[in-house]
């Protein structure tokens, strides 16, 4: 099974992208599902479907032809089948402050719960083998984040602190019941986690494999959004997924000739150039501006037509080594680079804001740097086995 993930900053297309993707796929013959992990779903807006009729009674995949079906993930269908326990002591909880009902089961839809929802489908999905490929439109960058990073912090609370917090609610929770204002969760709230994580277990590794995962982020040429997409090419490599394209959508074709958008024309160049030389070697597709809104079957095939022509395989493994890497050796951290054409020479290495970039002969490479690093400096470089490693220190 193949999971593709599309993501970018909100409003650059993403959601037009990954449902043209799906049509492609399976027009070339592959059982694929879209599905919109986006609390501020769009999907079936997408394929000009009228609103909410593929989910009025059910929260299951609604199919676009034989071998497409699309999925929007319904929080509070999800909440009624997985999240009673745990919504219905959060609601509890909230009602003591003196809100309102309708409030409190408003905000009883804790942060998370979407994403965690969306990865337990593609768990079952992959248990099932119901689908060859499935493409997930992410929320944006941010919440996408948080998507990738919530099975790695899940597992760390079900191994540290969910059997000791169990436990110890066990053992106080007559006693606390009586002097308390609020009770405490019941054992079928931890019983309800405990489920939930088993639903998930598994995900990470399939997540963080690139033989079956990989992220496609999606970006306009813009400088803004640019910036966004750098970062969020830092934070997925950072969580171990590798990011094997970047699609640069509403590039202006070259048919438009009115010097109106003369300066349009000359910052997206500009922009153009500055990923190129940024993502590479990652590779780079561009769509054009068209000229009508890219809505319903019909121009989402001709949004892929331009994006992958009539026979290239969005499914295929094209990138398997993660662009770079950061560990913490000792004292110092380092950023590990794999440069298979490099040969041994001087190094070129100077910092850019919150980028390192490197320079071996006419080889340049811009490597995004998170936070917790970018206030240091490279202070030594070695080339081994096609591998760069840079140490990085305080200065």
């Amino acid at each position: 099974m193949r999971i593709l993930l599309f993501s970018g900053k909100g409003g650059v297309g993403k959601t037009s992208i990954a449902a043209a993707t799906g049509l492609h796929l399976s027009r070339l013959g592959y059982s694929t599902l879209v599905m919109s992990v986006d609390p501020a779903h769009s999907l079936a807006d997408a394929f000009d479907l009228e609103t909410g009729l593929f989910q009025e009674k059910t929260n299951e995949p609604y199919s676009i032809d034989a071998n497409l079906a699309i999925q929007e993930v319904n929080i509070q269908k999800e909440i009624k089948r997985h999240w009673s326990e745990i919504s219905t002591y959060v609601v509890s909880v909230l009602r003591t402050t003196g809100i309102s009902d309708v409030e409190a089961e408003e905000l009883a839809i804790l942060p998370g719960m979407e994403e965690l929802s969306a990865m337990m489908y593609v768990n079952q999905f992959r248990r099932e083998q119901r689908y060859q490929v499935i493409i997930l439109d992410c929320a944006p960058t941010a919440e996408s984040m948080r998507f990738v990073s919530m099975p790695t912090t899940l597992e760390w609370y079900m191994k540290h602190v969910f059997p000791f917090q169990r436990g110890l609610l066990k053992a106080v929770r007559p006693v606390a019941n009586r002097i308390s204002p609020v009770e405490l969760p019941t054992d079928n709230y931890f019983a309800n986690i405990q489920h939930l994580f088993g639903r998930l277990e598994g995900i990470a590794e399939l997540l963080e494999d690139p033989k079956t995962t990989s992220v496609r982020l999606v970006t306009n040429p813009e400088k803004m959004v640019l910036r966004e997409t750098q970062r969020a090419f830092v934070y997925f490599s950072l969580h171990g997924l590798t990011i094997d394209g970047v699609i640069v959508n509403r590039v202006l074709p070259t048919e438009v000739t009115d010097t109106w958008f003369d300066q349009w024309r000359a910052s997206q160049a500009r922009i153009l150039d500055e990923i190129e030389e940024y993502f590479a070697p990652v590779a780079m597709k561009r769509v054009p501006l068209f000229t009508h809104e890219v809505l319903g079957r019909d121009r989402l095939i001709e949004l892929a037509d331009a994006l992958y022509g009539a026979q290239e395989d969005p499914a295929a493994v094209t990138r398997t080594e993660a662009p770079y890497t950061f560990e913490k050796v000792n004292a110092h951290y380092e950023v590990r680079l794999r440069l298979p054409f490099a040969v041994k020479g001087e190094v070129g290495l100077f910092k850019k804001g919150d980028e390192l970039v490197v320079e071996i002969g006419t080889l340049r490479r811009h490597i995004g740097l998170p936070t917790s690093m970018a206030a240091l400096t490279p202070t030594r470089a070695t080339l081994q086995n096609k591998m760069l490693t840079v140490e990085m220190k305080e200065g």
